[in-house]
Formats: C-alpha cells, sequence, structure tokens
C-alpha cells in the first residue's frame, strides 16, 4: 500500500513551525505583559452592577492596551480604602463623594479624577402607605450610621415641604430591605439602585424618594481617588487607569448585555437577575445630563455639591473642588 509520508512529513512540519511560533508570540507577548505596571483599585462596595465596566474592562484586556494591569482589589468590612490610599498599599479607590470631602476636611490630600456616574446613589425608601417624604414627619427612619445619611434624610424631607427636626432615628446598618419589609422602621435611607430595586418588586411597592428629586444637586456619588503624591509623581499611571475604565464603560453603554456577561463571568455568584435589573436603572446616571463625556468631573456640578455639602453639615467648610478633583485625565 503506497503512503504520502513526504507529504505527510512536510504538513507535520509546517504544523510544528506554526505551533512554534504561536507560542513564541505568545511567550513574547507574556513576557511584555509582565513588564507592564500594576494599577490597584479597590472598591467601594462587594462586586455589583455599578462595577461592569470595571470588570468589562478586565475581560477585554483594555487595560494592558493601555500600558498598565488593573489590579481590582474587594473591600472587607473592616476595610479603610482612605488609610490604604494613605499608605500606599493601593493606588486608586472608588469614594463615596461625601467620604472624599470628610477625608479632605480632615487633611487629607487625596483628589478625584473621575466620576463613576453621575448621578447621587442616595434615596430615602418609604412604607407604602407614605406617598411623600413630608408624611414622614415624627416617624421612625432607620439610617446606616454613615455621616452622610442624615444630610440625604434631612435634604428629602426638607425638599418635600416636611420638618426634618421631628424624624426620629434608629442606626439599622445596612439592613434596609428586612427591616422595611417587617415594619421596623416608617423609612430608610438606602441606595435607589440596590435596595430601591430589590423593594420595587414588593406589591404594593415602596417609595424611593431620590435626593437630587428634593432639593440635592445631581452630584457624582463614586469618584474614583488617588493621592497627590501619586499624580505628582507618576500622572501617566493615573491617566492610564482612567483611559481603561472610560473604555470599559463606553463599552458597557452600547453593549449592556455583553456588559452583564463580563460582570458574571469574572465574579463568581452573582444573580444575573439582579445584576440585569440594576444595570438597566443605572445606565441614564453614568453619562453626564448635559451630556458630556463618560466619566467627566464638571467644575459647575461639583460646585452646586460643594454648597450642599456645607449646608447639610457634612462637612463645616464648603470643600474646594479646584484642589479635590483633577479632570484631566479624562478624555475627550
Amino acid at each position: 500500500m503506497r503512503t504520502h509520508r513526504p507529504l505527510l512529513a512536510g504538513l507535520f512540519a509546517a504544523v510544528a513551525l506554526a505551533a512554534g511560533a504561536a507560542a513564541g508570540a505568545a511567550a513574547t507577548a507574556t513576557a511584555t505583559a509582565r513588564k507592564l505596571p500594576n494599577a490597584s483599585l479597590i472598591l467601594d462596595f462587594t462586586p455589583n452592577a455599578i462595577h461592569t465596566g470595571i470588570y468589562t474592562a478586565l475581560a477585554r484586556h483594555y487595560d494592558t492596551a493601555n500600558g498598565i494591569h488593573l489590579q481590582v482589589r474587594i473591600p472587607g468590612q473592616s476595610t479603610d480604602a482612605i488609610s490604604l490610599l494613605d499608605a500606599g498599599r493601593v493606588q486608586f479607590a472608588i469614594l463615596d463623594i461625601h467620604d472624599l470631602a470628610i477625608a479632605d476636611a480632615q487633611g487629607r490630600h487625596l483628589v478625584g479624577i473621575m466620576a463613576l456616574e453621575q448621578q447621587p446613589l442616595a434615596s430615602v425608601i418609604a412604607q407604602p402607605r407614605y406617598t411623600s417624604p413630608r408624611q414622614l414627619d415624627g416617624k421612625l427612619v432607620g439610617v446606616t450610621g454613615d455621616p452622610s445619611d442624615l444630610a440625604v434624610l434631612r435634604s428629602v424631607v426638607a425638599g418635600a415641604g416636611g420638618k426634618p427636626a421631628t424624624l426620629k432615628t434608629i442606626t439599622i446598618g445596612y439592613n434596609a430591605v428586612p427591616d422595611l419589609l417587617s415594619g421596623k422602621v416608617a423609612a430608610a435611607t438606602a441606595f435607589w439602585n440596590d435596595e430601591g430595586v430589590q423593594l420595587s418588586r414588593q406589591h404594593p411597592p415602596f417609595h424611593v424618594f431620590r435626593v437630587q428629586d428634593f432639593g440635592a444637586p445631581s452630584y457624582p456619588e463614586l469618584v474614583v481617588c488617588t493621592t497627590q503624591a501619586l499624580l505628582r509623581r507618576d500622572p501617566g499611571l493615573a491617566r492610564a487607569l482612567v483611559h481603561t475604565l472610560v473604555d470599559g464603560y463606553r463599552y458597557v453603554l452600547k453593549h449592556p448585555v455583553a456588559g452583564e456577561h463580563y460582570l458574571e463571568s469574572e465574579v463568581s455568584g452573582l444573580s444575573s437577575s439582579a445584576v440585569s435589573e440594576q444595570l438597566k436603572v443605572e445606565l441614564p446616571a453614568f453619562l453626564p445630563a448635559g451630556g458630556g463625556p463618560y466619566g467627566a468631573l464638571e467644575p459647575s456640578v461639583l460646585r452646586r455639591w460643594a454648597a450642599w455639602e456645607q449646608r447639610f453639615g457634612i462637612v463645616k467648610r464648603r470643600p474646594d473642588v479646584a484642589t479635590m478633583f483633577d479632570s484631566r485625565f479624562v478624555p475627550r
């Protein structure tokens, strides 16, 4: 029986050469990737729909395309992101804008370099029978204990024509959903994109009063921050981090379903239905109302926020937005 050994030998040789070339290219790419600087980012909370753009950036390798290795850290219950930034144990952190203001008032030299979203996530969620925040006068309201909670509560009630001084408060931590469902409190401070979504499924539904609808400006709740020292030492790292995240969120804005899949593939244990519901309500909050680019830090918006921050007592002195924020890294 005749065989085609020369032909097979040539074919095997070609395959071997191709495999060798591919392996060599992969090894070169890996070696190149190892030389990229790390950029560590600690989240504000456990991964959820608000972080979809971050995990999309990882899954699609936008970090290496921008010349860095993005390392995402998940906070624990006792994690103090501001202390980690101060100590240089992380380079970037997602902070609540109120925590940034408090840190600035304490003399911490932190700077916000991009907005994660453009609307306050804070709200007051009330039992179905309370159709207006002014009906909460004299009622028991649960708060988490965060410094901004009382400001949000007072702003919402006062903005509806109520009397914040008559409110009774109890610290419930992050148990708004069970405490509202059990009737322990008449209302609670919570996030409309998280607890608000959960409670909207109830019949009759609970009422979600967003703080920007009752006297507060539409400020960015979550801000990517770093230290002034890092910005002086390595502004290129900050720029690469911002561009990586902007790329991820721009993709999600165009392809939200794909973004959901990327988040769920990178983070185990998430509920697909919860992610989908949360992201659906969050998408409009990702871009500035005036049509600016994703991640923008608008000075006029921040100045209105600073005035509100002082008025409702989160900080005693009005934050200096010119020193607290640096918008030069966000691509236009």
